[in-house]
């Protein structure tokens, strides 16, 4: 472990606590009004009393919690409490078993990580991810005895870990392991103090404190790496900051100017569509150029609009389910709201919806208010089936593909359309242009002549928004063979339902007379240009 982070961390904390009553303004005097209120209602739940959850529901709507749990993961638990009355009391009994209450012997730390994995899986489905449950369980906890028991972000500790240099969770850590590993930190930032002569924090509350207003008031002087081979933010053992746009151009075979350019737009707007006919690569490239700008795939959710898909669907609806044995209807998240909570809880991160065939869907009724949400970020509005205010984190990225040969599909509307920049994949255009020629160089040089066969198609569609795609082709040990077979039950079909009334031309594009007509120009692919 380097000392140098931790002489340098410790600086700091003494800086913040010389400051005279600044820790108790800041931090301590809202969480121990909020442990109060936690006290209040386990005490009414053990002793039996049936408002113990109507005291949550007060308790927690006050603005001291605002900063401890998401005001959606609370209003995700006050209604597991008053749809399931029986199943949350039994949970929440396990969690808050006498123990540090007037006469009881305390809660040791391995009592409270039994308890954690007792509870958590009967937490609501709504509250998604092992980082995501365990930020209200800690709020929870509270109620146990804040000093031992301090609240829990994932984002903070993952970032005062490496700070620190002191080792991240097993990727596989479940939430108590999370926060066991988060309390060992604190236990680890206490004797560090000590021994450099601070006799504060003087216990988990305060450490915990000292954590949270660090990442405010005093930047880190530089991140260490990740140890080799050791876990890291996306559990992957590789580190996952964004990556170099430059190798990702080179591996999409792009220039990387390109790439750049989509990220200003990204950052402008937050939204991008690219948009072209099939078999361009928009998909491909969407899901790649998401997953690099996040640092991880485990960030980026792909979901697919087609014409039945609906707001609940993408956003929020009920869905049939059993309570009890009892048919009934159950309020559940789309992909929609499960990426704005994962971009939530990360807000240093880059997170993606990458939404395919954004077109196909009747996109003005799947998005309803999310159409001023996408232009006013930071803004609040009342979703349809919820009364709690929802806004869209700023570090939610969205890219929407769009195929513009289909003509079924209706046109996007300009209030769409003013909310989005729009990126072109088309053949005869950068990025696109060239591609299936560098393709076959560095893959199949045999097969160079398939590109000028491919352009010489599309002269002769003189279709641009309807043009053939060298996607069709980019597939490992293309040969004669392979294309015939693409030609015949991909691109004919394709050229055919363009030409609809003008059967007369599809003569014009037989493989045979393209390739022929291509050497007899002397235009072979490997003397053309990109």
């Amino acid at each position: 472990m380097d000392e140098a982070n931790w002489d340098d961390y410790i600086e700091h904390a003494r800086q913040y606590l010389r400051q005279p009553g600044r820790i108790e303004e800041e931090e301590l005097g809202y969480k121990r009004d909020a442990e109060r209120d936690l006290k209040t209602m386990r005490d009414a739940l053990l002793a039996g009393d049936p408002d113990w959850a109507g005291l949550f529901m007060k308790g927690s709507s006050r603005n001291r919690f605002n900063n401890l749990c998401d005001w959606r993961d609370r209003g995700h638990l006050e209604n597991w409490f008053r749809t399931d009355p029986q199943g949350s009391r039994d949970a929440m009994q396990r969690l808050w078993a006498p123990g540090d209450r007037p006469g009881e012997a305390p809660v040791s730390d391995e009592d409270v990580l039994d308890r954690i994995r007792a509870f958590a899986p009967r937490m609501p489905e709504q509250i998604k991810g092992r980082g995501v449950r365990m930020r209200p369980i800690s709020v929870l906890l509270m109620a146990l005895g804040i000093e031992r028991h301090p609240p829990f972000k994932t984002t903070e500790f993952k970032k005062t870990y490496r700070r620190t240099g002191y080792p991240e969770p097993a990727p596989d850590a479940d939430e108590a392991g999370l926060y066991g590993h988060a309390i060992g930190f604190l236990d680890r930032f206490i004797d560090e103090a000590r021994k450099r002569g601070l006799d504060r924090p003087g216990d988990r509350l305060e450490a915990q404190s000292v954590v949270w207003a660090l990442l405010n008031q005093f930047p880190a002087r530089k991140e260490p790496a990740a140890e080799s081979g050791g876990p890291t933010r996306d559990g992957s053992g590789q580190d996952s900051e964004p990556c170099d746009l430059t190798a990702l151009a080179a591996e999409l075979l792009f220039d990387a100017a390109f790439l750049r350019e989509v990220e200003a737009l990204l950052d402008d707007k937050r939204q991008v569509i690219f948009q072209g006919p099939p078999g361009t690569g928009k998909t491909f490239a969407a899901r790649k150029l998401a997953a690099c700008l996040a640092g991880s795939p485990e960030r980026v959710r792909l979901v697919q609009f087609h014409p039945s898909y609906a707001y609940e669907d993408f956003v929020q609806g009920y869905r049939p389910t059993l309570e009890g044995g009892q048919p009934g209807f159950a309020l559940r998240d789309g992909p929609l709201l499960d990426a704005a909570a994962r971009a939530r809880d990360e807000p240093d991160a880059r997170h993606f919806l990458v939404i395919d065939e954004i077109n196909r869907g009747n996109i003005a009724k799947v998005f309803g208010e999310l159409y001023f949400l996408l232009e006013y970020r930071g803004e609040e509005l009342r979703l349809q089936y919820s009364d709690e205010p929802f806004s869209l984190p700023a570090n939610l990225h969205v890219i929407g593909t769009m195929n513009t040969a289909d003509r079924s599909i209706a046109l996007v509307d300009l209030a769409l359309r003013r909310r989005f920049h729009f990126v072109e994949f088309h053949p005869g255009e950068p990025p696109v242009e060239g591609l299936l020629r560098r393709w076959l160089r560095k893959h199949a040089p045999g097969m160079a002549w398939v590109a000028g066969v491919v352009d010489r198609a599309n002269r002769a569609l003189d279709d641009r928004q309807a043009a053939v795609g060298p996607s069709y082709f980019l597939k490992p040990g293309l040969d004669d063979e392979a294309v015939r077979r693409i030609w015949k039950h991909n691109v004919l079909p394709y050229v055919e339902e363009r030409l609809a009334g003008e059967h007369d031309r599809l003569g014009d594009f037989e493989l045979d007379r393209l390739r022929a007509a291509e050497s007899d120009d002397g235009a072979g692919a490997d003397d053309a240009g990109d």
